[in-house]
């Protein structure tokens, strides 16, 4: 459920999806370390994960079930969704961050672009997109999960987003330079729009 938000603001939330393994929290993180003279601008979202503060990839809050299911039920969420047995939470204080005409960066879920588009004004959708090989091989070097966890996360079914007009997408199987600076200028180009 998405509690109401407000329908104005000039700000648009970027949201970052794209399959596990194809290197997200790496482009996010380039493009953000590219734009950090633009912070006043530009902001990323801290995400709250049910998932430890030092299993590696994003800094995210790190916050029990219990805890997650609380704050849900108490509206603390703008999105929220589940996959891979974890829940992941988009603070609703985004909407102040919004209103304040900021570009924020979220990483998301393919399977809950509906999620964001009810509950943000203006989305942008940026598809990161790696080669199978090149995805099976992240996942296998993050040792993040097992090998029967990687197979099943490589076979899950989700939501085909490519027919979408206004999806842009990144292909981040070669250096991560050339994603992370085509990413960098996209958002970019987003906040000085914003801001003319």
């Amino acid at each position: 459920m998405t509690p109401d938000h407000p329908t104005g603001g000039t700000g648009s939330m970027i949201v970052v999806v794209g399959p596990s393994g194809a290197g997200k929290d790496s482009v996010i993180a380039y493009a953000m370390t590219r734009l950090k003279a633009r912070s006043a601008e530009v902001e990323l979202v801290r995400r709250v994960i049910t998932r430890a503060q030092d299993a590696g990839g994003e800094d995210h809050e790190a916050v029990s079930p219990e805890d997650f299911r609380a704050r849900a039920e108490q509206g603390a969420f703008a999105v929220q969704w589940e996959a891979h047995g974890l829940c992941y939470g988009i603070p609703v204080a985004c909407h102040a961050r919004l209103a304040e005409g900021r570009t924020l960066v979220a990483n998301g879920s393919r399977a809950v672009l509906d999620g964001f588009r009810t509950a943000f004004p203006r989305v942008a959708v940026v598809n990161i997109v790696a080669s199978p090989e090149v995805i099976a091989a992240r996942l296998i070097a993050r040792a993040r999960e097992s090998e029967a966890d990687i197979r099943q996360r490589l076979a899950r079914q989700v939501p085909d987003i490519e027919s979408d007009p206004h999806l842009t997408t990144i292909d981040n199987s070669g250096p991560l330079e050339e994603a992370g600076e085509r990413f960098a200028a996209f958002v970019l180009s987003l906040a000085r729009a914003e801001a003319s």
